[in-house]
């Protein structure tokens, strides 16, 4: 009788030991946890959201228009933006509107900040040739925008950012509870 039951408790031990060496590689590999530092993307995500990201269920060519995506700001810091340009898009606002290849695009997610802020501009007038020097966001690069476009550090101001930067697509708010959320 103490033979099965440490018989079983060993089998208990590795299935958990197991279950930990998985949780770990999918941790590492497939999905990472984010706090959002910032009032960037505001009212998207608001500082101190918890965000899981997926690392692998996306590539870079798959990441779509107004995905929000994490990436490599530098060695140190990770930011949280959503794509705007995607590469070969001519990007430009004119009188608050998105122009991408010379057709308006609706910004659905900045109706929240445009109904608090009647008759003025959330996006001021730019070409990407105005900002960056070129007409279209070169191959493997991308051109993004925080959603709070009066407070937001972006690519208005740190240019295209690289495919190879970005970390991952964010899938999931989680915290606060209250606030969980799949769609941004």
């Amino acid at each position: 009788m103490k033979e099965i039951v440490k018989r079983e408790g060993l089998e208990w031990i590795k299935a958990f030991a197991l279950g930990m060496i998985i949780f770990v590689f999918i941790r590492i590999f497939f999905f990472s946890n984010y706090v959002v530092e910032g009032e960037s993307m505001l009212p998207t995500l608001e500082d101190g959201n918890k965000v899981v990201v997926n690392k692998l269920g996306y590539e870079t060519e798959n990441l779509e228009r107004f995905d929000v995506i994490v990436f490599h700001a530098n060695e140190e810091e990770d930011f949280v933006k959503r794509v705007i340009g995607l590469p070969g898009d001519k990007v430009e606002y004119r009188e608050d509107m998105l122009f991408i290849n010379g057709k308006q695009v609706k910004e659905t997610f900045l109706k929240h900040y445009r109904e608090q802020s009647p008759g003025s501009y959330l996006t001021g007038d730019f070409t990407l040739e105005d900002l960056t020097g070129v007409e279209r966001v070169p191959e493997g690069k991308l051109f993004v925008l925080g959603d709070n476009r009066l407070g937001s550090w972006d690519s208005r101001q740190f240019g295209f950012i690289s495919e190879e930067q970005v970390v991952g697509k964010v899938n999931l708010r989680y915290w606060p509870l209250e606030e969980m959320d799949v769609s941004f």
